[in-house]
């Protein structure tokens, strides 16, 4: 399990956007198809925005077509927590980052093989770091 990362409220919306803040630490979501990375198709890790704990790797991304970059699993499995979510009058099933708790999305049992999940998470709580070709 990453070691768990505590900040002040305080420290959080100094380091984070404010859109950052409204995702990870207020649970809110970007619009779908509105996301930086709904569409990137590189080589890489997805990081939490946060924290930079690595989450999800590139060859696990799939077009959902939810509008939000999906994953049908995470980097590692203590890399995310999840949490029954109750609001909005819905049944969902919440994803949080393990490192330092930020909200990500949530996962549904729709997703492809071979796990049959997929990961909703918004572009905004989320880094990218591409994987640098190393050959000469």
């Amino acid at each position: 399990m990453p070691a768990r990362v505590q900040k002040t409220d305080a420290e959080w919306r100094e380091q984070l956007t404010p859109e950052q803040y409204r995702i990870l630490r207020d649970k809110g979501t970007e619009h779908p198809f509105s996301g930086a990375l709904v569409h990137n198709h590189a080589d890489g890790k997805y990081c939490c925005a946060a924290c930079g704990a690595p989450l999800f790797d590139s060859e696990t991304k799939f077009e959902s077509g939810s509008g939000w970059p999906s994953f049908f699993q995470p980097i590692a499995e203590d890399a995310v927590e999840i949490h029954e979510d109750l609001s909005h009058g819905m049944r969902r099933v919440e994803v949080l980052c393990a490192a330092c708790g930020g909200h990500l999305g949530h996962v549904f049992p729709d997703g492809p093989r071979p796990t049959g999940q997929r990961y909703c998470i918004n572009s905004g709580s989320l880094s990218f770091q591409e994987q640098q070709d190393r050959k000469e």
